[in-house]
């Protein structure tokens, strides 16, 4: 089964998510792409996805705290 928030087969291409190359390419910068996308998914959710996009954003701000936390 397709996990369209979580783990989408489109954004793993040979074994490498794409979030973790997006990581590793923006380092310490990544949080704010994670709010970018926050914002983003935030913004759309009543005109596109519902709340299947209300999730991405919390994807995206869990991964946002995270990043905060290790830097702390």
């Amino acid at each position: 089964m397709t996990d369209n928030v979580n783990h989408p087969d489109h954004y793993n291409q040979y074994g490498i998510e794409c979030i973790e190359a997006i990581r590793a390419s923006l380092g310490e910068e990544f949080p704010a792409y994670c709010k970018g996308n926050v914002i983003k998914y935030l913004w759309r959710y009543k005109y596109k996805n519902g709340l299947e996009d209300l999730k991405k954003a919390q994807v995206y701000l869990n991964w946002m705290v995270a990043a905060e936390e290790e830097n702390v």
